[in-house]
């Protein structure tokens, strides 16, 4: 299993980024993937996750954790074996390493920063 993460940088407080993960070695398209994070001097916590959806793939079960709700959208393509967190009016306490997962496996994280 192998995850790889991108997108992260510097952001200014109300802006907005697109995460990537990549995936390879696994059945992508049965499986639910997650994004966490972790924050300076803080654990890991849950931020996102989407199901594999229905026998054909369509209509994948989105979950967010509290602070992401109406601001972060989690998505995947299948073809691509890739999923996604667009984040948006991103805040300073989103400043975090953030980790796509599968399972108990999960990627090295990409780093974003919130500040002005």
């Amino acid at each position: 299993v192998q995850l790889v993460e991108s997108g992260g940088g510097l952001v200014q407080p109300g802006g907005s980024l697109r995460l990537s993960c990549a995936t390879s070695g696994f059945t992508f398209s049965t499986a639910t993937m997650k994004w966490f994070r972790q924050a300076p001097e803080k654990g890991l916590e849950w931020v996102a996750s989407i199901n594999s959806g229905d026998a054909t793939g369509a209509y994948p079960i989105r979950t967010y954790t509290t602070s992401a709700k109406g601001r972060f959208t989690i998505s995947r393509d299948n073809a691509k074996k890739m999923v996604y967190l667009e984040m948006n009016d991103l805040k300073p306490e989103d400043t975090a390493v953030y980790y796509c997962a599968t399972g108990t496996t999960r990627g090295q994280g990409t780093q974003v920063t919130v500040s002005s």
